[in-house]
């Protein structure tokens, strides 16, 4: 898996000027980028930003590989630390190695990277029969597959998954199919499951929307990869390694998210947990430009939160699709 596919910055101009307004507030030239992915954000970031030191983080062991070579092509091994980790495991880190106060921007770019998305081998995706598998880690051999759990988990436990995690309202029809199937054949690959989903629809709603497979094959990789439960142990961590006047900038893909992402904030702020402003009562959107060019980009939602030195508050968005600093 050597070959890295290619992958849009979602949002990068909006990213860019939300953490450059971070540098710009706090004087700090040091910065995260805690889902470092084909490192669209994190190379535009060291380019634009004169001096600035960027910590990356990442668990895929291709954007590892992959990324590690960028660096050294670009010659920014003085500016670009790749840390191989789950972002979970960056506050640790963070304290291990006395980072306080020190970052004027931490970005969380969320979800599937195109790479893993478009690979068709990592299971990600059900448009080519492939193995299930789903870890975005998948030199793990300790994190279980999609197919780990799908074969292991009770008819019950599968349905309240996909629920809960692709809030999948045909849940329990497609689960039970699935452990219908498993009793004569073991789970194995993206395209059974995708068969199930399908058939598990009615046939007048088969081809209406998104494919009747989606929400399922989102439950399984957030489950697989812990993503909420990682996503909800990060984000109040984070805010005592801002410099005072940094910004912490989330990109989210789906509503579990940013849901997540919106009460951690809100939380924060109305609590005085840390002294910040949320910069975005609502969420920034890609711009039509962006669309045109990445269809992908069209479910991103964009949270930003400032930390302060005294109590916060909430700012409204200026325009609608875009921040203006």
């Amino acid at each position: 898996m050597s070959e890295y596919l290619s992958h849009y910055s979602v949002m990068l101009k909006e990213c860019l000027e939300a953490l450059e307004l971070g540098s710009k507030t706090s004087g700090s030239l040091t910065f995260a980028d805690l889902t470092f992915g084909a490192g669209g954000h994190t190379f535009a970031l060291s380019d634009q930003i004169s001096g600035s030191i960027v910590y990356s983080t990442d668990q895929d062991p291709d954007a590892l590989k992959n990324g590690n070579e960028e660096i050294l092509r670009r010659g920014k091994s003085g500016s670009i630390n790749l840390l191989a980790m789950n972002f979970e495991q960056f506050p640790d880190w963070c304290a291990e190695n006395k980072m306080e106060g020190k970052f004027a921007g931490i970005l969380m770019d969320l979800g599937v990277s195109s790479h893993q998305f478009d690979k068709m081998e990592r299971g990600f995706s059900f448009r080519a029969d492939a193995p299930l598998d789903m870890r975005m880690n998948y030199g793990d051999a300790n994190i279980p597959t999609a197919a780990d759990l799908l074969n292991t988990l009770r008819e019950e436990e599968i349905a309240d998954l996909i629920f809960k995690y692709g809030e999948e309202r045909l849940s329990r029809r497609i689960a039970s199919k699935i452990v219908e199937l498993r009793q004569t054949e073991k789970i194995t690959s993206t395209k059974q499951i995708e068969d199930i989903c399908f058939h598990a629809y009615p046939v007048k709603d088969r081809h209406k929307g998104i494919h009747p497979a989606t929400r399922t094959f989102q439950a399984l990789r957030i489950a697989v990869n812990a993503e909420l439960t990682v996503l909800e142990n990060t984000l109040p961590k984070l805010l005592p390694y801002l410099a005072e006047g940094g910004v912490l900038a989330v990109i989210s893909f789906h509503s579990l998210e940013d849901r997540i992402a919106k009460h951690t904030f809100k939380e924060i702020v109305e609590k005085n947990i840390f002294p910040a402003t949320i910069l975005t009562k609502k969420p920034l959107t890609a711009t039509d430009e962006e669309l045109s060019q990445n269809s992908r980009s069209r479910s991103a939602k964009l949270r930003l939160l400032q930390r302060e030195s005294q109590s916060g508050r909430i700012d409204g968005a200026k325009k609608k699709k875009r921040y203006d600093f």
